[in-house]
């Protein structure tokens, strides 16, 4: 069904906008690859509308028949042969009083990126247009286009050596089998069959989900998390920081943990030696981590941020929703996998299913959610209200909770593995993960992590000994007054 015929009055509304970024004048065009590049800078930034015949101060310009007739001949050999690959914009002719009006509607282009006849890939700058050269930039155009993945991406120097290769064949054995294709195939071809290694080196994915020591080859992918005690990020202070790496399950773990610890946890209806409800429902928490982790931006090198103010919670993930989905979208569980391989094995690592669930999920949990896409900032902020009935307009609290932040009641309900572990510290003094491993003879460095170590660490039982490197090779846990007092 067409869309109705523009009219005089509709078509001055439209000029009283002025230009923007969906919307450019121009007085009338004398070189075709002059058109293909606004054409080309439309199609590849979502759409626009091109106003022939009208110049930069809104007034319109007097076109006649059989300028517009010219004009419309270069639109046409413009859009077919001077873009590639091709493209069909709509135009419609509008006679004013002062003359008429070409309305050349670009749609958002299926086949991005765009280019010129030079070869020059274009997109909107506010009204303007500018040139890409940036090679991030680049790759996350041919990202969207579906033309290359950057979980595919190879790791420069990176080889099969660099696996977690104990990791790596628990997992082989868990989901594939003893009995899979892949039993008795070279470890270079079951990275490659899998798409974690290209027969040499590493992909991203591989890299992430079970490299001994991502942060070496990739220090940015990584998770900046602070707490601040008010509402404002140029606060100078904090409670609390920590720069979390590794692998995405690890930095999962750690970061739940670091957002857990710096949220109160209220009584409810349960005991008072139950160590209360959290503020914010986990599972919502759960969801936004996991979405943060598997679906950023991995061409754009910059790391996750998880700030957490006296009012709210913010989780920052690089790269701006792609260009198919809406806020909208997805917050009705549509979904497009940005890093398809790395969350084809996230499904098995983390709370992660791959339907479009999450976003849903994370808002039935806990409806104060604020999804925002910034485009121009290439970012995408999930903003989490915490309880509102604590503070006041200032962000101070009003009202003790009644169980403060990271302090728990007096007798907590710690697992036998918590307290064996804290019990150890306390003989021993500081101790790193081998020997804690040789200890209680633990051949599988995820135990340790999952069964003893995270919890201690989420209850603030212990604590590293080089907080502001936690994968260090020389990193050891020791035990916190916090420890001490309920072992005593």
């Amino acid at each position: 069904m067409s869309s109705p015929p523009f009219t005089e009055a509709a078509l001055q509304e439209r000029i009283a906008l002025g230009e923007h970024y969906r919307q450019q004048f121009k007085r009338t065009f004398n070189n075709p690859d002059a058109v293909a590049a606004e054409l080309a800078a439309f199609a590849n930034s979502g759409g626009g509308t091109l106003l022939i015949g009208v110049d930069d101060d809104g007034s319109i310009a007097e076109l006649d028949a059989t300028e517009v007739r010219r004009l419309n001949q270069m639109l046409s050999n413009a859009s077919s042969q001077h873009v590639r690959p091709p493209l069909h914009p709509i135009t419609e002719n509008v006679k004013t009083h002062a003359g008429l009006v070409m309305v050349v509607s670009v749609p958002n282009g299926l086949a991005k990126p765009y280019l010129d006849n030079q070869g020059r890939i274009w997109v909107k700058q506010g009204a303007d247009k500018r040139h890409v050269t940036a090679r991030e930039e680049l790759q996350r155009m041919f990202q969207s286009a579906g033309l290359v993945f950057a979980d595919l991406v190879p790791v420069a120097n990176t080889t099969s050596a660099d696996l977690d290769a104990p990791t790596f064949a628990r997992y082989l054995e868990k989901h594939y089998g003893a009995d899979s294709p892949q039993a008795g195939v070279p470890l270079d071809a079951v990275l490659q069959n899998l798409g974690l290694g290209d027969g040499l080196e590493l992909t991203l994915a591989g890299l992430m989900l079970f490299g001994r020591n991502p942060s070496r080859w990739r220090p940015a992918f990584s998770i900046k998390a602070v707490a601040f005690p008010g509402t404002r990020i140029t606060d100078t202070r904090y409670l609390d920081s920590q720069d979390i790496s590794g692998t995405l399950p690890n930095q999962y773990t750690e970061a739940l943990a670091f957002i857990k610890r710096n949220l109160h946890r209220v009584q409810g209806d349960q005991g008072f030696n139950s160590p209360g409800i959290l503020e914010v429902p986990e599972i919502a928490l759960q969801e936004l981590l996991v979405n943060a982790l598997v679906h950023r931006d991995y061409f754009t090198s910059a790391s996750i941020r998880i700030l957490i103010f006296t009012d709210r919670i913010e989780i920052i993930s690089p790269g701006h929703l792609p260009d198919s989905l809406s806020i909208a979208d997805i917050r009705q569980g549509k979904t497009n996998r940005r890093n398809p391989t790395l969350s084809e094995h996230a499904f098995r690592l983390l709370p992660y299913r791959g339907l479009g669930s999450g976003i849903p999920r994370a808002l039935d949990e806990w409806s104060q959610i604020e999804l925002i896409d910034e485009v121009s900032g290439n970012q995408f902020t999930a903003r989490v209200q915490r309880p509102k009935q604590q503070w006041d307009e200032a962000g101070k609290q009003v009202t003790e909770p009644v169980t403060p932040p990271v302090t728990p009641p007096v007798t907590p309900p710690v697992g036998p593995y918590v307290l064996k572990l804290l019990a150890l510290l306390a003989q021993r003094g500081p101790l790193g993960n081998d020997d804690i491993r040789q200890a209680f003879d633990l051949k599988d460095r995820r135990r340790l992590r999952e069964t003893y170590l995270a919890p201690a660490l989420a209850e603030g039982l212990i604590e590293y000994t080089l907080p502001d490197k936690p994968n260090s090779r020389l990193q050891q846990y020791r035990l916190t007054d916090k420890g001490r007092a309920l072992l005593k």
